[in-house]
């Protein structure tokens, strides 16, 4: 994976401030969309740079959901960063790269959006937006994580962590579809987490 991660719609929170940047996008102002130009360009020849490298794949960013819609108007997304997106993932795949997304929140609104644009991979929170919501788009994309870490990691039983991969098994593997990811942090219970992997080697193995 190359050693960058652009991320226009977090990197311009960072400079502005959520609350500014979300009334920018709004009312978008001239100074606003001019460095918005300059701020793509710069990721583009970034990640034209990384593309003339022996990575394997590119990737880029942004967490985009609540924990129960998107953050702004799926029609502003659409009009506003589908397009930077496309121009990154257009880069990856003229150079024989895969390319891979991560997104945080309930971000479903997007993901046919994404499969559009030939994203070969998402990582995003499925159990927030609910596993058989997304079944839909399996075989269509590569879901690429999550075991949900707010409940069943946190506070799971084994047979919790279980039944999660299953779901993900059974809904959203499709001539493979799915890369098996379990990031845990403070607070996971490891019994949980041991689970996960020794139910992702289960199901794999066994060919199921």
């Amino acid at each position: 994976m190359a050693g960058c991660c652009p991320r226009p719609f977090e990197r311009l929170q960072f400079l502005r401030g959520s609350a500014a940047f979300y009334m920018d996008l709004m009312e978008q102002p001239p100074a606003m969309l001019s460095f918005c130009k300059k701020l793509h360009d710069f990721n583009c020849q970034l990640l034209e740079l990384w593309a003339k490298t022996d990575a394997d794949a590119l990737m880029f960013m942004d967490d985009w959901g609540s924990q129960k819609s998107l953050l702004i108007n799926p029609a502003l997304w659409r009009e506003f960063f589908k397009p930077m997106y496309r121009d990154f993932i257009e880069i990856a795949h003229g150079a024989g790269k895969a390319v891979f997304m991560h997104t945080d929140g309930y971000t479903a609104d997007i993901f046919p959006d994404m499969i559009e644009l030939g994203l070969d991979a998402i990582n995003s929170q499925v159990f927030c937006m609910g596993v058989e919501r997304l079944r839909p788009f399996a075989g269509k994309i590569t879901f690429w994580g999550e075991i949900d870490r707010q409940h069943i990691l946190a506070g799971g039983t084994p047979q919790d962590a279980e039944d999660a991969v299953r779901s993900i098994y059974d809904n959203l593997w499709k001539n493979g579809g799915c890369i098996a990811q379990c990031e845990f942090t403070p607070g996971s219970t490891p019994t949980a987490v041991e689970a996960v992997f020794a139910a992702w080697d289960n199901f794999t193995y066994q060919g199921e």
